[in-house]
């Protein structure tokens, strides 16, 4: 899989992806991080990515130009490849640019976008290729975004001072979606979270830390009753910090049984 990311800063997007789980997929060719500076696009001397805004107000706005230049040159495959964090060049989306733009996704972060969760990363790793773009200062431009972005999306209800750290958080979800990036034992904590509930708590050595002893079903080494303790702290976990979540989750007979008797004791309880 192909990720392209659009930014001002490659240098902070490169420096905290290739790294753990997502760099052995970079060096293994599984997936590619491509960050293309938008700078090397801009046609000022000075390479001026930024203007005042019309109207007036504070800051400055992102121009189009700069940013629809840097897309076509990603679409073409034109870009330069020095900056791919993987073993080898990426190969050129498709000769036929019209095409390529239908084909590919472009995904702008920003405050007022779709909030990213779990079964957003699920539907995008499922794509061949993804591009980013990383906003900063007062915005873009509104007429870039309208004739390139497919796809507007937030991380949160907070203000950061670029789309570098959030297009970082979604590139790590969704590569860990695609096949061969995770290991086996990897893969066990991806499934704990995709049935919709929180991870249950986990313990290593000691069996015993500051007076606090790991429970002993974890220790008697019978694997049903483990998963049917597990599968109860998820939904302990879930009903105290995310209870929403409870809503769009499918459990088995036990676990259902075990979900309302859970409830009725604390409405009981309050």
């Amino acid at each position: 899989m192909k990720f392209h990311v659009m930014t001002l800063f490659p240098e902070m997007v490169e420096q905290g992806l290739h790294t753990s789980i997502l760099g052995r997929a970079m060096d293994a060719g599984i997936i590619s991080v491509n960050t293309v500076n938008i700078r090397d696009y801009s046609e000022d001397k000075h390479r001026h990515v930024d203007d005042y805004p019309y109207g007036g107000g504070a800051g400055m706005v992102m121009a189009a130009e700069p940013i629809a230049k840097c897309y076509d040159a990603i679409i073409g495959g034109s870009f330069s490849s020095g900056n791919a964090l993987s073993g080898s060049e990426v190969p050129a989306s498709g000769s036929d640019s019209a095409t390529a733009k239908r084909r590919t996704r472009v995904i702008y972060m920003t405050p007022w976008g779709r909030v990213f969760d779990q079964n957003m990363a699920k539907e995008l790793a499922m794509e061949e290729e993804l591009i980013f773009l990383c906003g900063h200062y007062e915005g873009v431009d509104e007429r870039v975004l309208t004739e390139i972005v497919t796809d507007y999306v937030s991380i949160g209800d907070y203000v950061l001072s670029g789309g570098e750290l959030p297009a970082m958080v979604m590139i790590d979800a969704i590569a860990r979606m695609v096949p061969g990036v995770l290991t086996n034992e990897e893969s066990g904590v991806t499934e704990s979270f995709m049935n919709g509930l929180l991870e249950y708590p986990q313990y290593t050595r000691p069996e015993v830390w500051r007076g606090q002893k790991v429970p002993d079903i974890l220790l008697s080494g019978h694997h049903a009753k483990v998963a049917e303790w597990r599968m109860q702290r998820s939904i302990d976990r879930t009903v105290q910090y995310r209870p929403e979540l409870m809503d769009d989750v499918t459990l088995d007979k036990k676990s259902a049984k075990y979900y309302r008797e859970l409830c009725a004791s604390r409405n009981k309880n309050e």
